[in-house]
């Protein structure tokens, strides 16, 4: 079809647009105008203005603008045939006529929207009469409100093969075979997809109902059943909710992506809307474009498993070639163990809204999953992760966004692998102070972290802390619970570690401060409880780390040496971290000797905890030596 602009302008006068917007917005009147809070921003006074005579809305706050059109593909989300469509039978507008192949399955789409709209009313009752009784326990186990599952259209299919298709029959059973409710094998009866499931109605932009998910009821494979893809279903292209996430996004300005139908719902209970989920793929380059409609940078908020932290690191993979300026993806990493809808039951709204505070922009997630992915020991394992960087960011189509790409992996691998360094201040190394510690023996000390507002602590924020040494530290803490105490105050700067492994810490030393007398078995049982298992498990494996407080039976004045050598070591390298980026920094704007010999400084600096960790793993194979050699 043909919208010329006539049409559209006929449309456009035809809406009153203070009526349609007033259908989401409160208005009031202001003169001429009408007057409201801005749906696409969070305000208090009113700076949303909607105009009839003009047939505009305008919010000086935010700046958004746009006519009737515009309104239902911003507010709602809807494609822009699909808000003229509406606009015009709300106007009692003809649209623009079709070709005949076009109209023929128009005509066909209609009789498939209306057969799913009837299933989904009969699943409804179904689920509300006798033989719903054990899907609506399910509900309430998982904390689903009677008013949410109303509101999602939540449903039941009886565990029959012919009581859908009996209840449908008008339509036939060619068209419910194409609408995916019926399955047609060979010759034989067609039969009913849906048996003994919890039905979950998936709606199109405009809230058509287009497929179904089941989810078994009691044991049973698969746990969740999809529809296939039918002339009104693509599963690449859909996302769960996107219909009622939309509006809810506007307004909070960000849109969250989980993994499931019931985190979305659980989500949508707890006060988070603009939550939407895949069918049970991986996000497709056509659902991440849906997404960026609603936001710049949507939030993927995957399951804390390995299969979630996968699916998260092949959707950031997938929107790489897709960047651009200002367009990007953040991540959220839940607890080990746990989905959203775990998080909001157990903890409640404020502990999730507390981890959508906590994101991870792209390019940190690409470069922690490439750095964890390998040893680097070696001049071509560096290589080898240097050249997997380059080849991440050459996938970038945008040019300048691929640059920014390059040039911050190259950044990264720099100061991750900088040459050696001498300590600050080496003239006063006979125990003078020194910038963020002391002098002590000849070693570099930490000194004790003192809040938030203390240099080491704004240098972990700043770069964060070593994965591969806090995995080793954290495990001579489970080995060794008795150290927790006497190294607390350093320990202190480290709870700014992020992700699982900060939340592990925490746990760790907060389990250990209660109980001093805690021994590590004790310990793990009790993380074992807060769903901590696997990962202490992977921790303490005998090859995992190679040092002595790492082992079982290494000598305890050894451990207790080697454990707080690599805390002190932990501590301090995100503070040099983050000094080299800034000296760095300086460096690049304006070029001095003073300038230059910081930044040599910081280098040797960096260079030298880098000795002092690699003595730590000689130390053990020294100790290892010995006790071979005695044996």
């Amino acid at each position: 079809m043909t919208l010329t602009p006539q049409f559209l302008d006929e449309l456009r006068a035809r809406t009153l647009l203070s009526a349609l917007v007033g259908k989401s917005v409160k208005l009031q009147k202001a003169g001429r105008e009408f007057r409201g809070c801005c749906p696409f921003h969070n305000e208090k006074t009113p700076s949303f203005y909607v105009n009839d005579d003009k047939a505009f809305y305008h919010c000086f706050g935010c700046s958004a603008h746009g006519d009737a059109i515009r309104w239902m593909t911003d507010q709602r989300g809807l494609p822009f045939i699909d808000a003229v469509k509406e606009l015009a039978q709300a106007a009692g507008m003809e649209m623009p006529a079709m070709d005949p192949r076009a109209a023929e399955k128009a005509e066909a789409a209609k009789g498939l929207y209306e057969a799913m709209d009837a299933a989904a009313h009969w699943f409804t009752d179904q689920l509300m009469g006798i033989a719903g009784g054990e899907a609506r326990s399910v509900l309430e186990k998982r904390g689903i409100r009677a008013e949410t599952a109303k509101a999602f259209g939540l449903g039941f299919s009886p565990d029959s093969r012919g009581k859908l298709k009996a209840q449908l029959k008008e339509y036939g059973d060619p068209l419910l075979v194409e609408a995916g409710l019926l399955i047609q094998v060979d010759d034989k009866e067609p039969y009913d997809r849906f048996r003994g499931r919890l039905m979950i109605p998936i709606r199109d932009p405009r809230g058509r109902v287009i497929a179904f998910g089941g989810r078994v009821i009691g044991d049973g494979e698969p746990k969740y059943l999809n529809s296939p893809d039918t002339p009104l279903f693509d599963k690449g292209r859909t996302l769960y909710n996107l219909d009622r996430a939309a509006a809810a996004s506007r307004k909070s300005g960000r849109v969250i992506v989980v993994e499931g139908y019931m985190d979305v719902i659980a989500l949508a209970q707890a006060g988070f809307g603009e939550a939407v989920a895949p069918l049970g793929t991986a996000l497709t380059e056509a659902q991440l474009e849906r997404l960026w409609r609603l936001s710049e940078v949507p939030i993927l908020c995957f399951d804390g498993d390995n299969a979630g932290q996968k699916a998260a690191i092949r959707a950031a993979h997938r929107a790489l070639p897709m960047l651009a300026p200002g367009r990007s993806l953040a991540f959220v990493t839940l607890p080990p163990g746990q989905d959203p809808d775990d998080l909001v039951r157990a903890k409640g709204p404020q502990a999730f809204e507390a981890l959508l505070g906590e994101t991870q922009p792209l390019v940190d997630r690409l470069w922690a999953d490439e750095l964890a992915s390998g040893p680097l020991g070696t001049p071509e394992e560096r290589a080898g992760l240097k050249k997997r960087l380059a080849d991440l960011a050459q996938t970038i189509a945008d040019p300048s966004v691929r640059q920014e790409y390059l040039s911050d992996f190259r950044r990264r691998f720099d100061a991750h692998f900088a040459p050696p360094p001498r300590v600050w201040n080496a003239a006063r190394q006979t125990g003078g102070a020194m910038r963020g510690g002391a002098m002590k023996g000849g070693k570099w000390r930490p000194a004790p972290p003192a809040g938030g507002d203390h240099p080491q602590a704004q240098g972990v924020k700043a770069s964060g802390i070593d994965p591969i040494l806090a995995k080793a530290v954290l495990a001579g803490l489970i080995r060794h619970p008795a150290e927790i105490a006497r190294h607390v105050e350093m320990l202190g700067a480290l709870r700014f570690a992020g992700g699982a492994l900060g939340r592990l810490f925490e746990a760790v030393v907060d389990v250990a401060l209660e109980d001093q007398a805690l021994d590590s078995e004790r310990l793990r049982t009790i993380l074992a409880k807060s769903g901590f298992d696997q990962m202490a498990t992977d921790l303490l494996r005998a090859d995992a780390t190679p040092y002595t407080f790492t082992q079982k039976n290494a000598a305890p004045a050894r451990v207790s040496a080697d454990l707080h050598e690599a805390i002190s070591i932990l501590v301090a390298r995100p503070e040099v971290d983050g000094a080299l980026a800034d000296a760095t920094a300086a460096l690049a704007m304006r070029f001095s000797d003073e300038a230059f010999e910081r930044q040599v400084s910081l280098v040797k600096e960096r260079h030298a905890l880098e000795a002092r960790l690699a003595n730590l793993c000689q130390a053990n194979e020294d100790a290892r030596t010995l006790d071979t050699e005695g044996n």
